[in-house]
């Protein structure tokens, strides 16, 4: 069994033969002996990992945070019995000389399998009781019970691990931002609520009655404000608080992140600052897989929607989407032609080699479809001829080979296609891309693929009301200044900001900041927000812009997302030590809970609860 490593080069304890009086609870640690330490006299504690009844020996394989000694009882010891009692997860100190192991026991799968300790001495520091959960195994188990027995699961090795790396990787990011020169600050826990895209967790006031703090959504206002505050580069493993709907990739309530903010910085300055920590990070624990080298690719927003169906694309999948629009407009395919002439855009996914494949797999690519809420799922496959399929019947051979040049395809492809209006399309050609790709085992593995998303639309249109609105961070600068806000359509209006995205999982968004007053003031009434309101809800930082603010921008990659690309787990709550579950509870903990009446008759609290459910 392969065990966690000790993360410390060093042994933390003296040599017990230089000792007059050996440690209460232990001289090494679980994974520390070696064949050198042969007829030494030890003394081990830990958990009781596993127990084996070989009748006349009884052997109990001894697991601390570090790894596992596999340790001996004979019969005849006075402890045999006592032992032989245990059950799996005791807590137990064992003494007794070390032993080198028969050529046909030495166990290679740990790193202490070559010897064990022969135990003359044994206490029982803390009897476990029926475990509700294994912890010798790490074979799935159901997720209420390991977030109830939280401690539990993170004694197993995987989970062990995964925490362990994350503190690393932690203390490899805080290293490398200190020697790139920036210094670590902390910001405020308890702030004022600000629209950042998501609802924020609030806190009553007892001394002021009837308000409120908000847990930060993000340092955003903060970092800012060090900026104007004359500090140069400023970073934070910082906690955040958005009171979301857990995904695979998003924790429900809490979440860690990079946070920087750099003064005096053009959009190209913030990359080659960043770029080299993150490559560096994932170089230093990539195990064998392979990281992109800075620069990073820089693939303009519009580009990627249309390349790849998202503004986070997976670079290891090789497909590319292309816009094939002009072919269908007026064609004698009616179904796509009618919808261009109401909007809509066509987009082809190449399938490379997929006419191989069976008709049912088509057909259930396109019940997955209807799944996804499209009405179908279209297709050609290319042969020598021409191609076959119901769109195929209905294009002519100009109309074809248009789609082949389009798409690089030749004989024996395929090609899938989405119809719809910009968006919807983009984002189900997206979808259908990663599908392919995954169905057509076509993404590469072992690699960790980077790119920078940038030219963000400044602003988008609410699909239900019309309304312009912020598309990302309302306190960006937009491309073109204060002339781009008062002289074009708002919609074409490009930002100075950008994500970091890696194998398809957004790591940060960031942005070059508006430092400038009137700017912000004109940005915002373009969303809708009247000065007065502009000066209410951001006060603190309009009023810090007009006293001299330097032009600033930075980022914020998330901890949680990057410890789980590399731990190669698609659920983030493997990464955390103490997650909620997908509904916003921790179970442990029993989180949230109801408070006593005098404690909300302090804050001045009455409560209203909707009407229970009788269903």
């Amino acid at each position: 069994m392969t065990r966690r490593t000790n993360p410390c080069p060093l042994r933390p304890f003296p040599d017990p033969r230089k000792l007059t009086e050996m440690h209460l609870y232990r001289s090494h640690h679980c994974d520390a002996l070696r064949l050198e330490n042969a007829d030494e006299t030890v003394r081990l504690s830990g958990w009781v990992h596993r127990m084996r009844d070989h009748g006349n020996l009884l052997f109990v394989d001894l697991r601390d945070h570090y790894g596992i000694t596999q340790c001996v009882v004979d019969s005849s010891s006075p402890h045999f019995a006592r032992v032989e009692g245990l059950s799996n997860e005791s807590v137990i100190t064992v003494t007794g000389p070390v032993k080198k192991r028969s050529n046909e026991t030495i166990n290679n799968n740990i790193p202490t399998g070559e010897v064990e300790v022969w135990v003359e001495e044994f206490t029982l520091q803390a009897a476990a009781s029926t475990l509700p959960m294994p912890v010798n195994q790490d074979a799935g188990y159901p997720e209420d019970i390991r977030l109830q027995y939280r401690f539990l699961d993170l004694r197993r090795e995987t989970l062990h691990k995964n925490i362990i790396l994350r503190s690393s990787v932690i203390s490899s990011i805080r290293r490398r931002m200190i020697e790139s020169g920036f210094t670590e600050f902390q910001t405020p826990i308890l702030t004022s609520s600000s629209p950042e895209g998501a609802r924020d967790f609030l806190v009553p006031s007892r001394l002021h009655p009837g308000e409120f703090y908000a847990l930060p959504q993000a340092p955003q206002q903060f970092k800012q404000l060090l900026m104007v505050a004359g500090f140069d580069r400023y970073f934070q493993i910082a906690p955040c608080f958005r009171d979301e709907d857990a995904r695979a990739d998003r924790s429900p309530g809490e979440f860690y992140q990079l946070d920087l903010e750099m003064s005096f910085v053009s959009q190209e300055d913030v990359f080659n600052a960043i770029e080299p920590v993150i490559a560096g990070v994932f170089n230093e624990f990539a195990e064998g897989r392979s990281v992109t080298e800075p620069p990073f690719q820089r693939i303009p927003y519009d580009e990627s929607m249309l390349k790849y169906g998202s503004d986070k694309p997976d670079l290891r999948n090789p497909l590319i989407i292309s816009d094939v629009t002009d072919v269908f407009r007026g064609s004698s395919f009616g179904i796509f032609a009618k919808a261009i002439d109401k909007g809509a855009v066509v987009r082809a996914i190449p399938a490379p080699k997929a006419g191989a494949q069976p008709r049912s797999y088509f057909d259930k690519l396109n019940d997955w479809s209807r799944e996804q809420g499209a009405a179908g799922l279209g297709y050609i496959i290319f042969e020598e001829e021409g191609g076959k399929g119901p769109i195929a019947r209905n294009l002519e051979e100009e109309n074809l080979a248009a789609i082949r040049e389009a798409t690089g395809l030749t004989s024996g492809d395929a090609v899938f296609f989405a119809c719809d209006k910009l968006n919807a399309a983009a984002q189900f050609a997206g979808a259908v891309r990663d599908r392919v790709g995954a169905d057509l085992k076509l993404i590469k593995s072992g690699s960790f693929d980077f790119c920078w998303v940038v030219d963000y639309p400044m602003f988008e249109m609410d699909e239900v009301t019309g309304e312009i609105e912020f598309s990302h961070n309302p306190f960006s600068m937009p491309q073109g200044g204060i002339e781009a806000l008062e002289t074009m359509d708002p919609l074409d209006i490009k930002a100075f900001q950008y994500d970091i995205v890696c194998n398809g999982i957004e790591l940060s968004s960031g942005a070059i900041r508006n430092h400038l007053p009137e700017i912000m003031y004109k940005a915002f009434e373009i969303a809708g927000y009247g000065p007065e309101v502009v000066e209410e809800r951001f006060g603190g930082m309009l009023n810090a812009l007009k006293f001299g603010a330097p032009p600033h921008g930075g980022s914020a990659p998330g901890i949680d997302r990057m410890v789980m690309l590399l731990a190669d787990e698609p659920n983030i709550r493997e990464v955390v030590a103490f997650p909620m579950n997908q509904q916003a509870q921790d179970l442990m903990m029993g989180a949230p809970n109801t408070v006593d009446v005098e404690h909300l008759r302090e804050l001045n609290i009455r409560l209203s609860l909707p009407p229970e459910n009788k269903d």
